[in-house]
């Protein structure tokens, strides 16, 4: 995200929609916004302000909203997130994590990294634990449960 760009900017950052006029081209604004504002409604963000408002005003959890509701608009086969719930307040992480799972079971793969067990629990098929960049562990969720995936991550288990 760019702090100082809208949130319709960010959302087609590098797709942006343009038209051409002679040798300039503009963007279109409108449109975007539109689209942007549908699109975030699908995720959850209906409520969003103005789509001509910063990104820097969003609550982590919205950021986290846009991301996905980009992903999802642009027909992304793979969603990588990276922490997405560290500093979120419970609400939020709640909703991301079922941001998640409706990505998820719409046939988007997701790679979750996250060094919360019982987070990655709720919306992970499969956990795989890298230490020192190798892969330590390879678990389904139903070889495992989070008590245990914390004894694998810890290093306590070898699986």
């Amino acid at each position: 995200m760019v702090n100082l760009m809208s949130i319709s900017r960010n959302f087609f950052l590098g797709r942006e929609l343009t038209k051409k006029i002679g040798p300039l081209n503009f963007l279109r604004k409108r449109e975007m916004d539109a689209k942007a504002a549908k699109s975030l409604a699908n995720v959850g963000l209906g409520n969003i302000r103005e789509m001509e408002e910063s990104v820097n005003f969003l609550s982590g959890g919205e950021r986290q909203a846009i991301s996905i509701g980009r992903a999802t608009f642009f027909g992304a086969k793979l969603l990588i997130l990276d922490e997405p719930t560290a500093a979120l307040s419970v609400k939020e992480t709640e909703w991301v994590l079922r941001l998640v799972s409706e990505a998820k079971n719409n046939g988007l793969a997701v790679i979750f990294i996250s060094h919360n067990a019982y987070e990655v629990f709720e919306v992970a098929d499969r956990f795989v634990v890298l230490q020192h960049g190798r892969n330590y562990a390879d678990l389904t969720r139903e070889e495992t449960n989070p008590e245990e995936l914390i004894e694998v991550i810890a290093g306590r288990i070898k699986k």
